[in-house]
């Protein structure tokens, strides 16, 4: 049995029910009207459930957009809303998602247990666990009789099977609990039936139906006879939160265990059979090519070697083992093409950058009025995550079989089967767990890759890409620069202009065809490209500053780049931040109070208040040390962060490992209100993570191109948050629900701890960082690794093993 969801306005009739009891075959009860059903963003609505034919009762549910409405605070010189304040880019993903939300389905199964193959990636974020809990609650199921898994690429889906913009639990909150209700109601109307009794008698825990005279029937023992042949239509009233008593609590994640025990499974866990360890000789400059390979025939009799071809990325080697793999790329002797990038370097990519940059309207000298200025750079950045890029294929010569971490699997199977010149229904793709994400597995560059290779051997293959490929290979960050410039006059921000320029943003992923599918509904004018469009419904001026204009300019390179955590906010949060500072030291105001002068509502001014109350702002600090605090919202919620860091010579001149480890932050607390938080722990966890990511992206972490190549090659190159610079003291404080939907939080930890970060460096060194990371133009601190293979380029660019 399957069941979608449709609104509908009619209020059920018949006394409410009181927790864990059933007494309607398809309701929770009456919503009392007391307030709460609005919080909860569907006031006195129900829905409509359908119940699928299936041997076992089957249940699905259609995208329900939700609406939000934001309390503006009174200013002197008040903004108008931007375009995401308005429709953001969750907004854009739920409405393109919506016409095919009735095709996700809930299983209830003979054992007792409720299956749900969610049509999004888990890569760490914590998404099965969540949506189990919807589920559970909804059902009145223990969550360990829950079972989340990932479903394959489904094509009929369009554009429901993306991962990204932290919009998971936004898109699936209303069908994956209308379908759980659905079951639900379908179990105990069965249940009645069976008894012979009423549905008003029966009680409902723990996935048991029990009756007034202690007669009892599990899930499990209805789920055949709550089946149906045919496509019933069941309306259901969702439980209200009031009644909540699983979500809205904190809980483990269902596959800790799992992941601390090593029993997790990835990708490179499975087991597929024949196919081999696989790996893959690079160019030593982004997009070279294959000129010639000049002892195949020696490589392939190396100890466990099967296989070597010539592939469009480089050179495949499969083998026994991926040591093996390891040592024959070592061996190979390539003569390379010039790549597309072997001319540039961090210098000339910001010299473009510089020439494309939007001028900004505001005369500098104004007579009236005081200007405040700010330029900042923000250098590459690698999207790395844990796990390197992996993937298995088992090409045949009518099909394909592909398993990857797949953000967007719809996407990548269209892209596989034409570059396979299959059809797209001949292509079966898998979505694994991936070890992190950050944006990497929305492309399926492994993937692809491992099919190409695959099709050529006419064998299966098990493709990894080793630490360096990932590095310089991968996805990075793109390179950006951010002016500013805002008037103040009589004690208010009049014009506040920001324009932001970078290297071009590829959004080919399933993204790019959403904006498509909505583009005629966006609040935003003109003939936006993908990225100007997704920079208008993230990017914002939380602040009342009178006139606000916030524009994006891209260079269209020749980079791989990608939609590192958070796209463009990191970056754009952390210049307002500091011209916030900066404006707020030309009017001589503390940068706090200056801040929750000019928030807009009070919700900001709540997160604000509560870090600043917690973490004792403007107590006295030591010379070279100092607090910092910043402000951020985005994806319907807010949040507030504040730090203190140490920059004093014994500090910032210590070293580990024969490195400087500069400045360290020592204490962060990080207020955040994401609406109805369905899992606070989970909440915490994705913040804290967003800070370590803030802390690396301000102080440590870049990459460095030279002559069409990052210089760093492994985690040994790239600064990345460490140990030994984790801040001792960090809070995080997930504030009591202020709405009744949920926002975003997957990216929402990184721009306001950077920004805050980069705050408190500007106030402990009396100097405004502008360029960052701030250690980017600081000597190397490592030994580039040699690229590989170590032979020169034919033509030479004048980049030679080891530079």
């Amino acid at each position: 049995m399957a069941t979608r969801s449709q609104q509908s306005r009619k209020h059920p009739a018949g006394p409410a029910m009181a927790p864990g009891t059933d007494n309607r075959p398809h309701d929770h009860g009456d919503i009392p009207d007391n307030g709460e059903a609005a919080r909860d963003g569907f006031s006195r609505r129900r829905f409509l459930g359908y119940l699928l034919a299936a041997p076992t009762l089957v249940v699905a549910a259609e995208l329900s957009l939700s609406s939000t409405r934001s309390n503006q605070a009174d200013a002197a010189i008040p903004s108008a809303p931007g375009p995401s304040d308005l429709f953001d880019l969750g907004d854009l993903q739920n409405l393109a998602a919506a016409p095919t939300s009735g095709l996700i389905s809930i299983q209830v199964n003979a054992d007792g247990t409720a299956s749900f193959a969610l049509p999004r990636a888990e890569v760490g974020q914590g998404i099965t666990t969540s949506i189990g809990m919807l589920i559970a609650e909804e059902m009145d199921l223990p969550l360990n009789k829950v079972i989340v898994t990932l479903a394959d690429a489904r094509p009929e889906l369009l554009l429901n099977q993306l991962t990204g913009g932290s919009n998971s639990i936004r898109s699936m909150y209303t069908p994956v609990r209308v379908a759980a209700a659905t079951a639900r109601a379908r179990l105990v109307a069965t249940a009645a039936a069976k008894f012979g009794v009423d549905v008003s008698t029966l009680k409902v825990s723990g996935g048991v139906i029990t009756t007034a005279d202690g007669r009892t029937a599990t899930y499990g023992s209805l789920a055949v006879a709550a089946s149906s042949s045919v496509v019933i239509t069941l309306p259901v009233q969702l439980k209200p939160q009031s009644r909540f008593t699983l979500v809205g609590t904190s809980q483990n994640r269902v596959d800790a265990l799992a992941a601390v025990t090593g029993k997790k499974v990835f990708t490179m866990d499975l087991v597929v059979p024949n196919a081999l360890p696989t790996m893959v000789c690079r160019p030593p400059s982004i997009n070279g090519t294959v000129k010639s390979v000049a002892n195949i025939a020696a490589v392939e009799l190396m100890p466990g070697v099967t296989d070597v071809v010539i592939v469009s990325t480089g050179v495949a080697v499969r083998a026994a083992t991926f040591g093996q793999c390891i040592d024959a790329v070592d061996a190979l002797e390539v003569t390379w093409g010039a790549g597309s990038e072997d001319a540039q370097s961090d210098a000339t990519v910001l010299a473009e950058i510089r020439a494309a940059q939007i001028p900004l309207v505001v005369p500098p000298l104004n007579l009236l009025a005081k200007t405040v200025d700010g330029d900042f750079t923000f250098y590459f950045r690698s999207n790395s995550p844990l796990e390197t890029n992996c993937a298995i294929a088992d090409v045949r010569a009518t099909s394909a079989e592909i398993w990857s971490s797949l953000k967007s699997p719809i996407s990548a199977q269209a892209a596989i089967a034409q570059k396979l010149g299959l059809p797209q229904t001949s292509v079966k793709c898998h979505v694994t767990t991936g070890g992190g994400s950050f944006g990497r597995h929305l492309f399926w560059d492994a993937a692809i890759e491992a099919a190409e290779i695959s099709q050529k051997l006419k064998k299966p293959v098990k493709l990894m890409w080793h630490r360096t490929d990932d590095f310089r290979h991968g996805r990075t960050h793109p390179l950006a620069t951010s002016r500013i410039r805002a008037t103040y006059l009589a004690g208010n921000v009049v014009t506040f202009e920001q324009r932001h320029t970078s290297v071009s943003t590829d959004f080919s992923h399933g993204l790019g065809e959403a904006i498509t599918s909505v583009a005629a509904q966006l609040p935003v004018a003109g003939n936006l490209s993908f990225s100007e469009t997704v920079f208008e419904l993230t990017a914002n001026v939380p602040y009342n500053f009178g006139v606000t204009t916030q524009l994006l300019s891209e260079v269209d390179m020749g980079f791989h780049t990608g939609s590192t955590r958070n796209i463009y906010s990191p970056d754009v949060c952390t210049s307002t931040e500091l011209m916030v500072d900066k404006i707020a030291k030309t009017a001589g105001q503390d940068p706090y109070q200056f801040r929750r002068a000019f928030l807009k509502d009070a919700r900001s001014i709540a997160v604000l208040d509560k870090v600043a109350q917690v973490g004792n702002w403007g107590r006295t600090m030591p010379a070279g040390t100092a607090q910092g605090i910043a402000f951020h919202s985005e994806y319907k919620g807010v949040s507030a962060c504040l730090v203190e860091i140490d920059c004093t010579p014994a500090t910032v001149n210590r070293k580990i490992r024969d490195a400087f480890t500069g400045p360290r932050v020592t204490k962060v607390v990080f207020a955040v209100d994401v609406g109805f938080a369905l899992n606070p722990k989970g909440i915490e966890a994705q913040m804290l993570g967003g800070i370590m990511d803030g802390i690396a992206q301000t102080l440590t972490s870049s990459l460095h191109f030279k002559n069409g190549i990052p210089l760093e090659g492994s985690w040994d190159n790239y600064y990345y948050t460490r140990q030994w610079n984790v801040p001792p003291t960090i809070q995080v404080i997930v504030m009591p629900t202020t709405t009744g939907n949920p926002g975003g939080a997957g990216e929402f930890g990184v721009a306001a701890s950077m920004a805050a970060v980069a705050t408190a460096y500007g106030r402990a060194t009396g100097t405004m960082p502008t360029s960052f990371p701030i250690n980017h133009n600081s000597p190397l601190g490592f030994t580039p690794l040699p690229l590989e293979p170590p032979l020169p380029l034919e033509p030479t660019n004048g980049l030679t093993s080891g530079n």
